[in-house]
């Protein structure tokens, strides 16, 4: 661990290379020798002996680790509280425009390394994930050692989650609702989309309050399928405030943070699995985004 960071690693295939960075030339065109021989200087790449450099030889079957790089990481300028802390689990209130984990173009700049850094946990882990638009309430777990417990409570449906959202108000729309959708990859943008066939998703949608030519809705997820929130929202003809996928996927907005998705993680209730506790976590935060003048029909 460097910097909250883990390490990411590489099998070796078969094959025959004069050494070790004649492989990876090869394998990673794209960075170039230059940019190889530099981070092995700073120890970047590490074998089952040490620090590798470019006389390293190639070990076929063996395993290197390296500790990635992104080269201009946009900083996120919200701030995540944290909610509950005691010796397995770590609750956190997070903010919108903060990715969960490192990914892509976000390293450094997501909640799991700012909350091993600034909390010196560097065995943290999530127990579930939020979108990186979506802000609320999440878990992490302190103790690998327990971390399956908590994510089987998610994969046996024994947690209950409650969201909120601002989108249009739809009076023709009979709600509660509770809409079944087969969920499945669209292939465009990392975006899901319906299709026909059983279902593997389901969510329940209820009005809270009616905002005019909006209104905020508490949604509640019987499973937990990528986007399904985002997605079944645009599919009632309610598309959540400001989503940038559903029901179109829009231009990325770069460094743009006035416009936060309206949907909020607002509580999570479990019976722990180790003390056997009812737990409640509750989000702090509110969706107070600007909510403009719907389009006339």
């Amino acid at each position: 661990m460097r910097d909250g960071i883990a390490p990411s690693y590489l099998w070796l295939p078969e094959g025959q290379w004069p050494n070790l960075l004649a492989f990876l030339i090869q394998r990673f065109p794209h960075v170039g020798e230059a940019v190889l021989l530099q981070r092995m200087a700073k120890g970047d790449l590490v074998g089952d002996q040490g620090p590798l450099d470019a006389n390293s030889p190639y070990r076929q079957g063996g395993r290197i680790w390296y500790y990635r790089e992104v080269p201009v990481e946009m900083p996120v300028p919200f701030e995540a509280v944290v909610l509950h802390r005691d010796q397995r689990l770590l609750v956190v209130d997070k903010p919108h425009f903060l990715p969960m984990i490192p990914s892509g173009q976000y390293l450094h700049e997501t909640l799991l390394i700012r909350l091993r850094k600034q909390l010196d946990l560097p065995q943290l882990t999530p127990v579930h994930r939020l979108d990186r638009e979506t802000a609320g309430v999440v878990l992490f777990c302190l103790d690998p050692a327990y971390r399956g417990a908590y994510q089987t409570l998610f994969e046996r449906r024994e947690i209950s989650k409650r969201y909120e959202a601002i989108a249009p108000y739809r009076p023709s729309l009979d709600l509660p609702h509770v809409h079944r959708s087969r969920m499945v990859e669209s292939g465009k943008a990392f975006a899901m989309h319906e299709v026909a066939g059983e279902p593997n998703s389901e969510t329940r949608v209820d009005l809270i309050e009616r905002l005019g030519e909006y209104a905020r809705y508490r949604l509640e997820p019987h499973t937990g399928r990528k986007h399904q929130l985002r997605l079944h929202m645009a599919s009632l003809g309610i598309p959540i405030l400001n989503d940038p996928l559903y029901p179109e996927v829009l231009a990325h907005k770069g460094e743009d943070f006035s416009k936060p998705l309206q949907l909020l993680a607002r509580s999570i209730e479990f019976a722990d699995p180790v003390s056997g506790e009812l737990r409640c976590f509750t989000s702090e935060r509110s969706l107070t985004g600007e909510m403009p003048s719907l389009p006339q029909e």
